[in-house]
């Protein structure tokens, strides 16, 4: 018998694992650009040869994430996201030891993404499936855990790389963060259905309680069964439920993706770029620093506010409002000559980056179900987030053409815009139709 069986709602103990789960992987992640400059420094590799792994990471976690999410929808999200964890520190420690550039690839842009790609898509469709009416807050709690662990990982990372250099840093790091991603996965569950709870830990109707009680202790896993076969408490019927193929037919899902395509195009932009550009303004390299610091603290508070504000306005007017933000936050980078208007612009980033990439899994949930989120987020973030690889090298082509970083931001400003445009084309989650 499960021994969560009984127990309160587990819900919220689900969207916190989730939150330390990204709290780590994107810690790390957030961590190579101080393990880059040392590595460059010691070894003498070109910093674009660096930042080609950088990239070849990014769009080969991007890309398995779909087969990740199939894999979280077949086999729960506990052994996919423990298995993620040995693998990502495994690529973390053929890097600490990385001889040749041939071993960073091996390392940064092969092993490693196979265990980041088992933490974004694997999280988060898992809590989707735990709530409806909180979906947007519990969304939120998860997505938050990426830009905390922006905030507090890289100083970290600096102080070990400046104590005991690179190697052993990126050492410490993965081990730390390949057996805290282990143990937080023993957390995860499937589903409520599959420990005899609710959605957003919805009671049974007292009619049908005393039924539901004897079945879970009577015969614990023949209710699991019929749990998942029968019709789940917030209408949607699992053997009528929207599969990845049914969704990749459908208009709204090409919208969406157009949507998150040309937003995650330019979402690594600031991150990449953002130390440069306010050096290239002529501000110290301890303010320009800041831009960074002020994208994280405006990434965790947009994470945390417009996710619960999803479930109140509706959340395509929340996704309508954070683009909306992002497109003018963009062109306020691009106007920028002094540091107030930069790090207004840099939080106002943030907020609406934050804010998107947390309403994102809640909204494809609301559009297409709980029953296979995993396989149909993680196609998603597999085509969609696969783009982000691409804005800071082209963002690296345009400044090396052009001299400067105006064209650069906006053609991100006109990217979102044009994102916010596509969002205003969605119908309502309850008008959508099987095509």
């Amino acid at each position: 018998m499960n021994p969560l069986i009984g127990r309160p709602f587990h819900g919220w103990r689900v969207a916190w694992a989730g939150f330390w789960v990204l709290f780590i992987v994107y810690g790390i992640q957030f961590s190579y650009g101080t393990f880059e400059g040392a590595i460059s420094a010691d070894k003498g590799w070109s910093a674009s040869w660096l930042q080609l792994a950088y990239a070849s990471y990014i769009l080969a976690y991007s890309a398995a994430s779909a087969w990740t999410g199939q894999l979280t929808d077949r086999f729960g999200p506990r052994r996919v996201i423990a298995l993620g964890a040995v693998l990502l520190a495994a690529g973390y420690l053929v890097l600490s030891v990385a001889g040749s550039l041939a071993m960073v690839f091996i390392g940064l842009a092969v092993i490693a993404p196979l265990g980041m790609s088992s933490s974004w898509v694997p999280a988060n469709a898992t809590v989707v499936r735990w709530f409806t009416d909180r979906r947007g807050l519990a969304t939120g709690i998860v997505g938050s855990g990426g830009s905390a662990g922006g905030i507090v990982a890289p100083p970290i990372a600096a102080w070990l790389v400046s104590q005991y250099g690179w190697r052993t840093a990126i050492a410490v790091m993965a081990v730390t963060s390949g057996v805290l991603m282990a143990a937080t996965a023993m957390v995860f569950v499937r589903d409520p259905e599959s420990i005899g709870q609710r959605p957003d830990g919805r009671t049974p109707d007292p009619a049908e309680r005393p039924t539901l009680r004897s079945r879970i202790v009577s015969r614990p896993s023949a209710f699991v069964v019929d749990a998942v076969r029968r019709r789940s408490p917030n209408g949607e019927n699992p053997a009528t439920a929207w599969t990845a193929a049914q969704a990749w037919r459908n208009s709204v899902f090409w919208r969406i993706f157009g949507m998150f395509a040309l937003t995650f195009v330019v979402v690594f932009v600031p991150f990449a770029h953002g130390v440069q550009y306010a050096r290239s303004l002529g501000f110290s390299p301890l303010w320009s620093a800041g831009v960074i610091s002020s994208i994280g603290i405006g990434g965790l508070v947009g994470r945390i506010v417009t996710g619960p504000l999803s479930d109140h306005i509706d959340r395509r007017r929340a996704v309508m409002l954070a683009l909306a933000v992002e497109t003018f936050s963009f062109v306020g980078i691009a106007m920028s000559d002094g540091l107030v208007l930069l790090y207004a612009s840099s939080i106002a980033f943030g907020l609406s980056y934050g804010g998107s990439v947390a309403v994102f899994p809640a909204l494809v949930a609301d559009y297409f179900g709980r029953t296979n989120a995993g396989a149909i987020v993680g196609r998603f973030f597999a085509t969609a987030g696969s783009f982000a690889a691409v804005g800071p090298y082209v963002a690296q082509l345009l400044l090396g053409t052009t001299g400067g970083y105006g064209w650069t931001f906006s053609m991100a400003a006109a990217s979102n815009a044009c994102a916010l445009g596509l969002a205003f084309t969605l119908p309502r989650p309850a008008l959508l139709a099987k095509s």
